[in-house]
């Protein structure tokens, strides 16, 4: 009878690791703190949905604190400036679309790509983390479901509106998220990351993102092979 192969053991206090940890725990928080951005320039612009934007906006803030407890847990220090220009692109075709009162393509990128792009690192993150931050990390992707969903009903409220605008968004952002997985492969796959898991369950959320706001298999499957493409 064949055997399981065991889990190797982690080293969280190796070199290595830490190395690594400084730049995947700096995106992390730094993804949260521009989350937390985007969604009060949300609440401007929707003012509407105001109280449950910052609402969700507060969430965004608790967690960035809960990933550099993280960090400090591990005596690491993020390497922020890393993470600033990780996020760089994504972060100026947002403020460009706030600045163009471009709701649209602002809630593609937020409650969207970012959040389906954090709730799949998050998924599988939270088997190999540390104790600590495998609490931590649980709690944090129960939110950011409520994040996505905000972005899928208002999208799905006015789909027939903004079909061919979701489209561009997606056009323009999607390959950016592909180019950002090549980028951090080394970092995760030293924290027991794989690159293809976090494509496949990428892959998966954002298509059942989609695919939820109203777009068909069809259209859905175009859409995620357009960024693989554009991305190669």
């Amino acid at each position: 009878m064949p055997q399981l192969e065991a889990t190797p053991t982690i080293d969280y206090q190796s070199d290595t690791y830490k190395d690594a940890y400084s730049r995947i725990n700096a995106i992390v928080i730094e993804g949260e703190n521009e989350a937390y951005d985007n969604f009060v320039k949300l609440a401007e612009m929707l003012p509407e949905n105001k109280d449950e934007l910052i609402s969700l906006a507060k969430m965004e803030r608790r967690h960035a604190k809960g990933f550099q407890a993280c960090g400090r847990n591990l005596e690491v220090t993020p390497d922020m400036d890393f993470a600033r220009e990780f996020f760089s692109k994504l972060h100026g075709n947002f403020e460009k679309a706030a600045e163009e009162d471009d709701i649209v393509t602002c809630l593609v990128i937020q409650a969207l790509i970012i959040e389906c792009f954090a709730i799949s690192a998050y998924n599988i993150y939270i088997p190999v983390a540390d104790d600590f931050a495998r609490k931590i990390t649980e709690g944090v992707v129960k939110d950011e479901y409520t994040h996505l969903n905000y972005g899928e009903e208002w999208l799905k409220a006015n789909f027939d509106d903004v079909k061919e605008r979701i489209e561009t968004a997606n056009r323009e952002n999607l390959p950016l998220v592909w180019k950002m997985l090549n980028q951090v492969e080394n970092d995760a796959r030293v924290l027991n990351m794989e690159k293809e898991e976090l494509i496949e369950d990428f892959t998966i959320a954002y298509g059942e993102a989609l695919a939820n706001v109203g777009f068909n298999t069809r259209e859905t499957v175009r859409m995620l092979t357009h960024g693989l493409r554009s991305a190669a």
